[in-house]
């Protein structure tokens, strides 16, 4: 029979088939021929002992592992390495001078902190970071988290000057005092860079680099599409060089692309005209950058030619004077003195500084892990946290901004050939070159060029956008996080609209678990597999036996879904079963007694000629209290599943066995070990004797711990297999059918279950 599937023909047809024979495995068999190792939970001892030990070996690896330089800088092959790191160091210290100028501006200090940004992390990631791929500096999601602190702690309200003699003008009429704003602004956001800092080395310390796992591949795409709506809406107006009030909160982003549109009328169109042309170039050269990336040897560096001839235009023209264009107007030449941060601000911004410190290094984080997937190396996410949270710790008190990665500056450095971080300090001594000498050069460059150049940078980020169809077809609920989370950033805010998409994230894992799937199984004939009686067409229940798989664990979330799938598995509320029965029993007690009724070893027989009279109407109310069976001892057999002398209503049972399939079960609270007592309690009271199979080990022994097993609940009733309780339960029955039938007895008292099913149901 094994042979069936296999034809003679067949080379090894014997192969693609096995027979096992094995005896039908409960939980103590299975136990008393297997002998279990018994588990050694070290001892608090043996812990601290291997806590504390200390070799030279190991005094290596704890440094190595905090200063992960001398892990790969003694490896370095200079040979092979160096020219490539210096080439794309050199391409991506000029990108990063121009984009550290260009998100200064969403951050709303002056553009020259954007060049110190770009320059101080370097230096410590340098040491302690462990990508050997990533640029570090500002980035455009968290400069504009950064920004909206700054805006909100002092926004332009608080430094109006009565008086014309002020510089800086606001368009409204109202001067600003724009010298102290600034400074203020910068203390504003180093402070909160030297907050994050400090929050990112708590995480470090306390091994929380397992939150970014949080943050799925869906969520970070929302956040991060959303982000580059809310870059696009603040560059806008720099573009236009048209100035609103600066809104935080919720809506804000929508009441600023308002306002932008509501005075789109004092567009200045010299700004305009550079921005658009701006954009357009860098576009269309980004796109032949990708499309002949092979044939190129390096990427054409578009947003540093632009710049140049872009400053080279202004100057000539004189396009602030003649066309009162916005420019850069003051870098600051050379190094300020590092400064303390303001902790009395410390308060103010905790809540946003936790959420900063989260997103920054989820952006590293995630970005470094292509790259290290890529180059075949590992990123240790701990380290991670501790190197950026000393690079802002330390960029913190040299006025800079919080510090993370950015996408496009990373790939130039990867695509240009950058091989470790060596690349990145050459960029930073770009960066240097800059501030100390160049940054006079930029300053008649147009802040709309920045702008432009920024807006350019977010086409990846907007192609994202088309993933979600195809996230939508392969798994609908990544696809709602997707979009949730995007909704949310752009309405709430980037914190909030993170914090929002992260809970609706977790939520959709609690739902899926509160409403798992179900079903009843049957068996394939001929073989020991049960599939869903719904899918398959050959399936089998075997007779008088239900099987019920639930496919989650089992808590006090899910506990009624566990109860109503059993109800529709078996197709009978065992609860009322048990009191419609106790209420036929309770008519029939008094049939007999006033002799209407005869009870005989062979069932129940209603007198002849009083028929009609025996069958009482069921209108009393089903109360519990009163479904008391009288104590007088009366042997009846009553075979439920026939006919009966009384008018009561009794669903038919047409089981006597149930089997819970707990394969996919992988825990269980202490509500669900008294619900499931509670229902083999039910079961049995009606004789359907209720079975556990494909058990997880571990459930036996939390089982145990929540003194689940009792005289009445053994551990017998657990089978290895479905199949192995099945075979168990047809045996039961071929035994209980040999015996012979003028035995079965129930004795009726208030106390056991009135009622036995008599031999006529099994034949």
């Amino acid at each position: 029979a094994m042979a069936a599937g296999g034809r003679a023909g067949e080379p090894l047809a014997e192969l693609s088939h096995y027979v096992v024979a094995r005896p039908i495995y409960s939980e103590p068999g299975f136990q008393e021929e297997n002998e279990r190792r018994p588990p050694l939970p070290p001892t608090l001892r043996e812990r601290a002992q291997a806590a504390c030990r200390c070799s030279r070996k190991r005094a290596f690896q704890i440094a190595k592992s905090f200063l992960p330089i001398l892990e790969w800088l003694p490896n370095y092959r200079v040979k092979e390495w160096l020219v490539s790191d210096i080439i794309s160091g050199l391409s991506t210290g000029l990108v990063a001078t121009l984009q550290g100028l260009a998100y200064a501006l969403l951050v709303a200090v002056p553009v020259g902190y954007g060049l110190y940004s770009a320059f101080f992390p370097i230096l410590t990631y340098f040491f302690l970071g462990t990508s050997r791929h990533i640029s570090v500096g500002p980035f455009p999601v968290v400069s504009l988290m950064v920004g909206s602190v700054v805006l909100s702690m002092a926004p332009d309200e608080n430094f109006l000057i009565e008086g014309s003699n002020a510089t800086g003008t606001n368009g409204t009429g109202t001067l600003i005092d724009t010298e102290s704003r600034d400074a203020q602004r910068v203390l504003i956001a180093s402070t909160l860079t030297f907050l994050v800092g400090i929050l990112q080395v708590i995480f470090g310390v306390l091994q929380i680099g397992f939150i970014v796992r949080y943050l799925a591949d869906p969520l970070v795409g929302g956040f991060t599409t959303a982000a580059a709506f809310q870059v696009l809406v603040s560059q806008l107006k720099i573009v236009l060089n048209v100035s609103t009030k600066n809104y935080n909160g919720v809506l804000s982003i929508i009441y600023t692309l308002v306002e932008t549109f509501e005075r789109i009328g004092t567009t200045n169109i010299a700004d305009l005209v550079a921005g658009l042309l701006t954009i357009f170039v860098c576009m269309v050269v980004k796109e032949i950058n990708d499309r002949f990336k092979h044939k190129i040897p390096i990427p054409i560096p578009i947003e540093v030619i632009v710049t140049i001839v872009a400053t080279g235009i202004s100057y000539a023209a004189d396009l602030e004077k003649n066309y009162n264009a916005g420019i850069v107007k003051s870098i600051p030449r050379g190094f300020l003195p590092p400064e303390p941060p303001n902790i009395s601000l410390f308060s103010q911004m905790i809540a946003a500084s936790f959420s900063i410190a989260i997103v920054a290094y989820a952006i590293a984080v995630s970005v470094g892990k292509v790259y290290a997937t890529k180059y075949d190396y590992a990123i240790d996410g701990n380290q991670e946290f501790i190197a950026f949270g000393l690079s802002n710790i330390f960029s913190g008190a040299f006025s800079c901004f919080v510090a993370t990665t950015a996408l496009s500056r990373t790939a130039v450095q990867e695509s240009t050939g950058g091989k470790t971080q060596v690349a990145g300090i050459i960029s930073a001594g770009i960066v240097l070159i800059s501030i100390v000498a160049l940054g006079k050069l930029l300053e008649p460059l147009q802040k709309s060029v920045l702008a432009a150049v920024v807006i350019a940078n977010l086409k990846g980020m907007f192609m994202q956008v088309f993933d979600v169809p195809r996230l939508w077809r392969q798994n609908k609920v990544d696809a709602m996080i997707w979009v949730f989370t995007c909704i949310a950033s752009i309405i709430l805010g980037l914190d909030l609209g993170l914090l929002a998409g992260l809970l609706f994230g977790l939520l959709t894992v609690v739902l899926r678990v509160q409403f798992p799937s179900w079903g009843g199984f049957g068996n394939i004939p001929g073989t020991d597999i049960y599939k869903k009686v719904k899918d398959y067409k050959n399936v089998i229940e075997p007779e008088g036996v239900k099987i019920l798989k639930f496919s989650s664990p089992i808590f006090y979330a899910n506990i009624d879904g566990l109860k109503s799938s059993l109800k529709s598995t078996v197709g009978f509320d065992a609860v009322k079963v048990y009191n419609k029965r106790l209420k036929a029993l309770r008519k029939i007690q008094k049939l007999i007694k006033k002799g209407k009724l005869k009870a005989t070893k062979n069932g129940i027989i209603s007198e002849p000629g009083i028929n009609n009279e025996a069958f009482e109407t069921d209108e009393e109310p089903e109360d519990n209290q009163d479904l008391q069976v009288p104590t007088k001892e009366v042997e009846i057999q009553v075979d439920w599943n026939s006919e009966l002398p009384v008018k009561v209503n009794i669903p038919k049972v047409p089981i006597h066995s149930l089997i819970l399939d707990f394969g996919a079960v992988t825990f269980l609270d202490i509500v669900a070990v008294r619900s499931i007592k509670t229902i083999i309690k039910e079961f049995e009271r009606i004789d359907v004797r209720v079975y556990f199979a494909s058990y997880q080990d571990n459930l036996i022994s939390q089982l145990e711990r929540s003194a689940f097993f009792d005289d009445t609940v053994r551990k017998d009733i657990f089978f290895l297999t479905v199949h192995d309780a099945v075979l168990y339960i047809r045996n039961q029955m071929t035994y209980s059918d040999n015996q012979d039938p003028i035995f079965e007895k129930v004795k009726i008292s208030s106390s056991t279950f009135p009622f036995l099913l008599s031999s006529s149901t099994h034949s």
